[in-house]
């Protein structure tokens, strides 16, 4: 078909006109119909990569946040764990993750196979027919792994950075994805039978992500202990954590605004088609409620910290990092359910999570847990909220 004109033109000029008037007709209604398929495709594929794009510049938003986070002696090495988790996660998930992850099913259908641990082909992207899926799924695990990345800073060999990242997104990651969206996964809401008649629902990777990076990340800093001198016991004999600023708030509030705009292309980019029936609808309404949570957070972390710090001190601070990682919060947890919920819930989701992020912060220092970027309770606990109100 040419591809220059319309449609109808195009498929004219390939009439015979031998053919008789029925036959001329049919022939029509399937070159148009062929070439609507055609387009949708197309508009599908750049969907689907525009929104990995959308999705992979959240690494530019991790590593800002990370950098603003740090002491400035730390800066290069933080930046370089960015950009290896980058590295790492596209040839994890390149050689066997995707396999593992998805293994030769399309996500959203439904199935009455038994249930599989992993996938067992399409290792090397072998066969993959659409890979802006596999763009777009790798964008996905490369976040996963970054969220470790600020947790650690500041105490972590590079090597064994590499490895973690590697490791993570080639096997960790990929199993999750299987059990949860993959429709043979035993925790899948695409069997036949669902785990308690419904499965699990996560949309987005309230679950599947964040707390998996989250869980990964506390893991992490509790093997490898705190940085020298977070810690010490006061004399009430109880434990205080020494405050280590980060560098720069300038950036972490730069690193944040990257993170919201990146998610609406995780959010609203999980409908993978957008000319599919009703995915416009779920498109918006999961960019809606992302915006919505996003405030949620905001506005409960920074009041409840005010009201927190006037009860303490008598004195009323504003704190623009604990209202810039409430933000997150809400960002996180509206994840999982963002494309089914209403409005209102979106905010009362993101509300509750800037209160349990303060609480997840006391929490871990409670713990002696050193969590540089508050990843932990922004992720991890944060992320369990979020699947539980998705």
């Amino acid at each position: 078909m040419s591809h220059h004109g319309s449609t109808w033109q195009g498929c004219m000029d390939q009439l015979d006109q031998g053919q008789s008037a029925e036959d001329q007709q049919i022939f029509l209604l399937k070159c148009i119909a062929d070439s609507l398929d055609d387009t949708n495709d197309g508009v599908n594929t750049f969907f689907l990569i525009y929104a990995a794009s959308l999705v992979f510049f959240m690494q530019a938003g991790f590593a800002m946040l990370c950098a603003g986070s740090v002491r400035l002696k730390n800066l290069q090495n933080s930046m370089l764990k960015n950009l290896l988790d980058a590295c790492g996660a596209s040839l994890g998930y390149y050689t066997v993750g995707f396999a593992f992850a998805w293994g030769g099913s399309s996500p959203g259908e439904s199935t009455n196979e038994g249930t599989t641990f992993v996938g067992t082909e399409q290792f090397f992207l072998m066969n993959v027919e659409q890979k802006a899926f596999w763009l777009f799924q790798f964008a996905f695990a490369a976040t996963s792994a970054t969220i470790v990345a600020g947790t650690l800073a500041e105490r972590c060999q590079m090597l064994a950075y590499l490895a973690y990242s590697t490791a993570l997104t080639a096997f960790v990651y990929p199993v999750v994805v299987h059990s949860i969206w993959n429709n043979t996964g035993f925790l899948s809401s695409f069997r036949a039978e669902p785990l308690l008649g419904v499965g699990v629902v996560d949309f987005a990777g309230c679950l599947v992500v964040h707390t998996t990076g989250g869980l990964t990340a506390l893991i992490a800093a509790y093997v490898l202990g705190p940085r020298k001198g977070r810690f010490y016991t006061g004399v009430d004999g109880k434990r205080t954590a020494k405050d280590f600023p980060g560098h720069s708030t300038a950036l972490k509030a730069l690193g944040v605004f990257i993170l919201w705009f990146s998610w609406y292309g995780f959010n609203a980019g999980s409908v993978y088609s957008i000319t599919a029936k009703n995915h416009p609808l779920l498109a918006e309404n999961a960019a809606v409620n992302t915006t919505l949570a996003a405030a949620g957070g905001t506005v409960s972390a920074l009041l409840v910290k005010v009201w927190l710090v006037e009860r303490r001190t008598g004195e009323t601070l504003f704190s623009l990092s604990d209202a810039l990682m409430g933000c997150l919060s809400g960002l996180v947890s509206i994840t999982g359910g963002c494309a089914f919920m209403e409005s209102w819930a979106a905010i009362i989701v993101g509300l509750l999570a800037g209160v349990l992020y303060l609480w997840g912060t006391d929490l871990m220092i409670r713990f002696g847990i050193d969590d540089a970027v508050d990843a932990i309770p922004i992720h991890m606990i944060c992320g369990i909220w979020g699947s539980i109100a998705g």
